[in-house]
């Protein structure tokens, strides 16, 4: 299967429904999509490869596109697996390709293959161009986003931005839904961390005339660029995408549960926007992810725990400031029938995080709720509205 991009330029990669975890942590329904690219040319360029899973459907692909013509170049942007596993499968059915990639890339194709392949490897620097006769070729680097050696393509004849993981998202591509809602998970998910490495990016993409974005997993963009821009930079700054509340907890006997509830109807009537609610002990993770990076208030409430808290919430609050999470105001709820600490550990988790701030009302539960627990969950919601 391939399709047509612009007149030169084809997709020719795959969908991988076989796959219930990718990178074996996020929940992926729908599937992914792996994709890759050829250029025809004077001179044919193909952009990655794909995962060791489809190495049949993928030279099939590439195959029907070329005809009797063969490849000139393997353009390798990014080493992570489900885009370089075919690399050594290409470079044995096409021996006179050229393989064109950077030096930490080539370091890890010795790593992974055992090979760099020194007498085929065409070495570019941060800038350089290659052109392949209509087609000029700019290889901008983008290290850490969200690998060291990544780098992105750009295309100057049809203007065409191939920006490695880069705009990805979960789902194949023969599946509909929603790009932002999936795009927003795979982006905290994946690349969440390296926020400032992206806005390195950007900035050096604000510079190009970009018409189409190829990206390495999800559709290819070619209306409203704009908007997905407008969107990798929300997301990569730790601005505020959706006004709104975000509530997490996890409740063993249901008393935390029973504070979460009047807290969403307290946060309503106090007028918030809009409130989500997610229980860390059931659900995707990465879908709890994708809430708290878009709203800009979030209450966490959980149970003190063997000294410390739920093991739920631990793993939670570590993912987001493992990611980098700021610019965001925090509430706290929390429970213990003895001895609750879960609040102070709470906040000691985002000692680290740049520009939080928190409420003043602390809603500290012993055991069940009082009168006094409802008017305090009250007071915090006026604040966190």
């Amino acid at each position: 299967m391939y399709k047509k991009v612009t007149e030169d330029i084809y997709y020719i990669g795959v969908n991988d429904h076989k796959i219930d975890l990718f990178e074996g942590q996020y929940i992926v329904p729908n599937g992914m999509a792996y994709n890759s690219y050829v250029v025809m040319d004077e001179k044919i360029t193909v952009f990655d490869t794909v995962d060791a899973n489809f190495t049949d459907e993928w030279l099939a692909n590439l195959a029907e596109v070329l005809g009797d013509r063969t490849p000139d170049y393997l353009v390798v942007q990014h080493m992570e697996p489900d885009h370089s596993a075919n690399i050594l499968n290409f470079a044995n059915t096409y021996p006179d390709a050229l393989i064109v990639a950077n030096t930490k890339t080539f370091v890890m194709m010795k790593q992974f293959f055992g090979t760099d392949f020194t007498y085929r490897k065409v070495l570019v620097k941060d800038g350089e161009t290659l052109s392949t006769g209509s087609h000029e070729f700019t290889f901008v680097f983008a290290p850490m986003v969200h690998w060291p050696e990544v780098m992105v393509t750009y295309d100057a004849k049809d203007k065409v931005l191939f920006s490695a993981d880069g705009f990805g998202k979960f789902g194949a591509l023969d599946v509909e839904e929603d790009w932002a809602c999936e795009a927003r998970r795979y982006y905290i998910g994946i690349v969440g961390k390296y926020g400032a490495m992206v806005q390195k990016l950007l900035k050096k993409a604000a510079a190009l005339d970009i018409q189409i974005i190829c990206p390495l997993h999800g559709p290819v963009l070619t209306e409203n660029l704009g908007y997905y821009i407008n969107l990798y930079d929300i997301w990569s700054s730790y601005a505020v995408e959706s006004e709104g509340t975000m509530i997490a907890y996890t409740s063993v006997y249901g008393h935390t549960k029973k504070a979460v509830l009047l807290l969403a109807e307290k946060l309503k009537e106090a007028g918030c926007p809009k409130v989500v609610g997610y229980e860390r002990a059931r659900g995707d993770q990465a879908e709890a992810g994708d809430d708290a990076i878009s709203y800009g208030k979030i209450v966490p409430a959980t149970t003190t725990y063997n000294g410390d808290i739920f093991p739920f919430m631990r793993e939670f609050l570590a993912e987001l400031t493992e990611r980098g999470y700021q610019n965001r105001k925090i509430g706290l709820i929390e429970n213990g029938t003895w001895a609750p600490t879960a609040a102070k550990i709470m906040k000691g988790t985002f000692e680290k995080s740049k520009n939080i701030t928190f409420a003043d009302t602390i809603v500290t539960i012993k055991s069940a709720m009082t009168p006094e627990n409802e008017e305090q969950i009250s007071a915090l919601a006026k604040e966190m509205k």
